[in-house]
């Protein structure tokens, strides 16, 4: 198997690559670690993809939020949880990925072209991810990618790196479906991260069971010019518990949660709040957007939400609220990578068998300087997300690298889209071709903060 500098999720060098793989034996060799089963065999990867019946309407929904299960609690009350030691650094800023971290992209890439991507259309315009593709993101272990191998996920270590990779190489397939896909993933890593014995002995085992429970990670607020870090919804304390108010938006798979981690402020300090979906007061409806359909964004309403103050998840100093910013951040700009390498990926060909004016409109400078400024900008965008994340994964201070990450990427990101768009003239507006989608789910990176948790 070859082992690139950079992840054939990405390509050489921010470049369309045709390589060829041998995706079986990689999947056999991965599974062996995640899921004990083969994953072609299983999601019939090899064949037609059939098409999906989506139970979802287009008109929305609007409901009373309700958990099909209730969490017992369990574990000891106050201590201390497991805490997922940080990578071990290797000397040398090198972007070629661990065995492990491999077989795993290629998996996910796999699953990404030939699950995700036949259906992302079909999914945009029923604003739902179909059942079978999220029954499938479970056989490949997304839900536990980021949780320690002692509460019985597949960390061995802090997975930011891996994460990072896993995202860029699922919005390859389709932003919208990958950021469905790794909702209950950024709570169940979160948990691992900054949960107590108790909150990951109460949650962690459903997310490493058969049954993995909706969930989602709500930050993003509807207000002009929110700022994540001045949070409108207000925890306060009372009768030895915390009530909520507030309201939250674009949060993935809301009407499937069964449980949120909610941001809010108390006393004067930004905290993660756990808050089940069956508690008395939170009611979740669609909050369609132009993008990321596939995600099924939902606002959820929180109205004298009573929770336990054991509910708090992490440090109630600001610190970990941050710290879940920033690793959100880096997700979002690990999609923007991978949906920017599917733009450029999608033009390459079109601009070489398009013709005008008897020749293809590769030939063109101005043309051909476009293709290839995508290719510059990409792979600077890459760079530095990974940097970011290798940070993130050795427990180092990440805040700079993040947020040059998030700039870059929310502008570049753009401006990817806009020019993928403009070298397919007038197919470029039609959804006859992906293009016009990923432009519009790329708007997202440089103004949605949670949903997802690297």
């Amino acid at each position: 198997m070859s082992q690139n500098p950079v992840t054939r999720a990405g390509g050489k060098f921010g470049l369309s690559n045709k390589e060829t793989r041998d995706p079986i034996g990689i999947a056999v060799l991965a599974l062996n670690k995640m899921a004990q089963s083969p994953l072609l065999d299983k999601l019939k990867m090899r064949r037609s993809t059939e098409a999906v019946v989506f139970n979802a309407t287009r008109g929305g929904f609007k409901v009373a939020a309700s958990a099909s299960r209730t969490f017992s609690k369990k574990g000891k009350k106050g201590a201390a949880g497991v805490k997922t030691p940080s990578a071990q650094p290797k000397g040398l800023f090198d972007l070629k990925p661990t065995e492990d971290e491999q077989m795993l992209v290629d998996v996910v890439s796999e699953f990404a072209a030939e699950a995700i991507r036949p259906l992302a259309a079909e999914a945009n315009e029923a604003a739902v991810t179909p059942h079978d593709v999220l029954a499938a993101s479970l056989e490949i272990g997304l839900p536990i990618l980021g949780v320690a191998e002692s509460l019985g996920g597949i960390a061995e270590e802090r997975s930011a790196v891996a994460g990072t990779l896993v995202a860029e190489a699922l919005a390859k397939g389709d932003m919208g479906m990958a950021v469905a896909t790794l909702a209950p993933g950024a709570v169940a890593t979160a948990l691992s991260l900054w949960g107590t014995d108790e909150q990951q002995q109460t949650y962690l085992p459903a997310f490493t069971g058969a049954e993995v429970p909706g969930a989602a990670l709500a930050l993003t607020e509807p207000a002009v010019l929110f700022d994540v870090f001045k949070p409108s919804t207000q925890a306060v304390k009372a009768d030895g518990g915390l009530v909520l108010n507030g309201v939250k938006s674009l949060v993935p798979r809301g009407a499937d949660a069964e449980l949120f981690i909610i941001g809010a402020e108390l006393d004067g300090k930004n905290v993660l709040v756990l808050v089940e979906s069956s508690t008395p007061g939170l009611k979740v409806e669609a909050d369609p957007a132009m993008g990321l359909k596939a995600a099924s964004l939902s606002k959820v309403w929180l109205r004298d939400v009573k929770v336990e103050a054991s509910a708090i998840l992490g440090e109630a100093d600001g610190s970990t609220y941050t710290e879940a910013v920033r690793l959100s951040r880096l997700a979002w700009c690990a999609l923007a990578v991978g949906t920017g390498q599917a733009v450029l990926d999608y033009v390459i060909p079109y601009v070489k068998e398009r013709e005008a004016f008897g020749e293809p409109i590769s030939h063109r400078q101005s043309v051909a300087f476009m293709v290839a400024n995508i290719a510059i900008e990409l792979q600077a965008m890459r760079l530095i997300t990974y940097k970011a994340a290798s940070r993130a994964a050795l427990g180092k201070d990440f805040s700079r690298e993040v947020a040059l990450a998030r700039k870059i990427c929310a502008d570049k990101g753009m401006q990817i889209g806009n020019d993928g768009v403009q070298l397919l003239g007038g197919h470029g507006f039609t959804k006859e071709h992906p293009v016009e989608r990923w432009y519009r789910d790329l708007r997202a990176v440089g103004i949605l903060e949670g949903g997802v948790l690297v």
